[in-house]
């Protein structure tokens, strides 16, 4: 059993035998995940892993063939016949509880700052406009941009775009957050930025997983770590010890390109 199931009674996120097929070819292979409250779990591996269909399937943006999910206290079952998946409404909801922050911003780009903030709120949790606002705001200024709160999109570098895509999301007063590559976009001078609000939701106690490339982040942040390949869980561990000393042949080809820039050779 390893280090993520030791708190299974306080899991925030439990993932249970997932699996999924595209167009025959499996993505996810009965991947199992375990994340307590108030942790942060990064997921590393190559490009075609399955790290992203992973996050997409907790937060139902893809429906896993089989398996559970579970989210705080909400359960789903998928067996690849007849899942029934919430009403439109209650989807809704359910995401709004996983927040998830993408590559890509997809921010509305006819709304200004704030009113991509406040979109969430004021639709889905039916909020008064006076106290989304009030959040929004708020924020706005946790992420150190509420200078720029009736700006147009596109008057945002990359990084303040990824910021107001993270107080988006956090406006919705999400359970935990998944975070897709949300630095693979972005030019390097604005990659801290961006690193710099996900680490303050760290410390803050914000349940998370990231899927992420920035394996130095990873290791300081992460309380542990699972590396995929091939769909599945190759390995996991805490983050500094499976860093510095992965097990398996795999994980050590693949962090040794990273290794190699960022700390000397260990034995």
């Amino acid at each position: 059993m390893g280090p993520l199931e030791r708190d299974l009674s306080d899991a925030m996120i439990e993932v249970g035998g997932l699996g999924k097929h595209f167009g025959g070819r499996a993505v996810l292979l009965n991947v199992d995940l375990l994340v307590p409250k108030g942790r942060v779990l990064a997921i590393i591996g190559p490009s075609g892993s399955g790290k992203s269909t992973l996050l997409r399937c907790i937060n139902l943006l893809t429906v896993p063939d089989s398996g559970t999910i579970r989210v705080g206290q909400q359960v789903l079952r998928f067996d690849g016949r007849a899942t029934t998946l919430p009403g439109d409404r209650q989807l809704a909801e359910f995401r709004a509880r996983t927040g998830m922050v993408f590559q890509h911003f997809n921010l509305f780009a006819h709304m200004s700052v704030i009113e991509n903030v406040l979109e969430g709120p004021l639709t889905v949790l039916r909020m008064p406009r006076a106290q989304a606002r009030e959040r929004a705001m708020g924020l706005l200024e946790k992420v150190g941009l509420a200078d720029r709160a009736t700006s147009a999109p596109e008057r945002l570098s990359g990084g303040q775009k990824q910021r107001v895509a993270i107080a988006r999301a956090l406006a919705m007063q999400p359970q935990v957050m998944l975070f897709d590559e949300a630095t693979s976009a972005l030019d390097p001078e604005l990659v801290g930025e961006v690193l710099a609000v996900i680490e303050s939701l760290a410390a803050e106690g914000m349940t998370m997983i990231l899927v992420t490339h920035e394996i130095g982040f990873a290791r300081d942040v992460a309380d542990e770590i699972v590396f995929m390949r091939d769909g599945q869980v190759a390995e996991r561990g805490r983050a500094a010890e499976l860093i510095d000393h992965p097990r398996e042949a795999a994980t050590a080809s693949f962090l040794a390109r990273f290794h190699r820039h960022t700390s000397p050779t260990t034995s």
